[in-house]
Formats: C-alpha cells, structure tokens, sequence
C-alpha cells in the first residue's frame, strides 16, 4: 500500500486507452494508481508494491487476469481483485467468483461504474484476508449460506428456494450494504443479453423475503432502495 491515505489501485488492460482513461479516472476520485500492460507486469507489480486493489482484464498477452488472479491466490495475497471480462455467461461469473475474484465488470462500462465498484469492494473487504466470495460458509444473524452445497438455512430450517433465487441470495451477502440495481442483478441472473426484464429481478427479491419472513416495509435483510435497486443490509461473515 502507498505511504499516503489514498488507496492504492493496479489496473492492468493492453489496451493503453482503456488504462489511462481508468488511471485518470481513479486518480481525480481518490485513488493512488499503478497500471499495466501484460498480466506478467501486472503480476510482478502485485508482488512488488501490495496494491490495496486490483483491477485486471481477463484478456491480456503472457498472462491473463485470471491467471494472474490465481497466481496471487497460490502466493497467499488476497489483494481485492475485480475482473475485466466481455464475457456475460454464467459459467464465466463462477469461475471468476471461485477462483478468489472480488468482484467482476462486463466491458464496455462506464469508468464512474468501476470506482463505485472498487469502493464497494475495498468497504467489504479486510486486509490479508479471503473474499466473502471464497468463503465455504456464510452467516448473517440466524441465516447461514453453503455457497459450495448451494444451499441455505434460517435457524435450523432449510430454505426451500428456486436455483435462481438461491443464487441471489449468495450474490446478495457476498456484496453486504452494496446498492446492487435491477440491471446488475438480472444481468448476473440471466446474462448480459437475456430477454427477461427487471421484474424477474423483483419475483426473486420476493421470494427471498417470503422464506426469511422479511418485511420489506422494516427489513432485517432486503432493503429496497425506491427507484434504484436492492441492499443487503444485516451484516456478513465468513464461518470460522
């Protein structure tokens, strides 16, 4: 980490352009930044200076970003790391989360989008130590999670809950007090280009509040942020 109060931020694309508008752009809003060009460089840069996040595209010369991710991983460091990937598919989302990412963001976005994500990231996230996404086993309160088995409990009774909403009730406590939109959550549901709309979104939301018996008007878990999407409000963590 940089000796200053400003987090520090290696950001690693081959495409220069892509770098030095997201280098600029992190920069104005806070952020010490480091930037690469190849996923060897990103990864000998990740030795050498212990960036506090780092933002790596999936496709890039030499290394790709998760090869570089698991390279860290098998070091022990458990910097934050958000994936660049032009991939919607799910199976790409769950490799990425399996494999110790923090967060993923599908190209082409919005650079404001990336640092709402890296503070989101770097708020839930604590120094040295595993993402919420790597954890076998999550517990807020009196709900506990499998994310392995996919399975959930309230108490000792086990939720009953469709495959997609089981998959958003993960989503949600990996990302605990982060506004998550209608968008981003049906995009990780369905993919980038499913023809399914937001409404979907909301069933499931449903649902979810229906098995924990949460009262969306005094919520314990699901907060609805009116005209913007859903918060995961309890607090998380990893089972010791």
């Amino acid at each position: 980490m940089a000796e200053t109060d400003r987090p520090s931020v290696l950001i690693a694309d081959d495409e220069a352009d892509i770098t030095s508008n997201l280098a600029a752009v992190l920069d104005r809003s806070g952020f010490d930044v480091m930037t690469a060009n190849d996923g060897a460089t990103a990864l000998e840069m990740a030795r050498q200076h212990d960036p506090d996040l780092c933002v790596l595209d999936v496709i890039m010369p030499d290394l790709d970003g998760r090869e570089v991710l698991r390279s860290l991983r098998a070091d022990g460091r458990w910097n934050p790391v958000i994936l660049l990937t032009q991939v919607g598919e799910a199976s790409e989302r769950a490799m990425a989360l399996d494999e110790g990412a923090d967060d993923y963001l599908n190209k082409p976005f919005d650079p404001y989008e990336l640092v709402a994500r890296v503070r989101a990231v770097l708020r839930r996230s604590s120094k040295g130590l595993p993402p919420l996404s790597s954890a076998e086993i999550l517990r807020s309160g009196r709900l506990t999670f499998d994310q392995r088995a996919h399975r959930a409990w309230h108490d000792d009774t086990e939720l009953k809950l469709t495959p997609r909403a089981m998959v958003l009730l993960g989503y949600l406590m990996t990302h605990p007090d982060e506004l998550l939109s209608r968008e981003r959550l049906l995009e990780f549901l369905w993919g980038w280009d499913s023809p399914v709309g937001t409404r979907a979104v909301d069933n499931r939301i449903a649902e979810l509040r229906r098995a924990l018996n949460d009262d969306p008007g005094h919520p314990t878990w699901i907060e609805t942020v009116s005209g913007q999407g859903y918060r995961f409000i309890a607090d998380v963590a990893a089972k010791k």
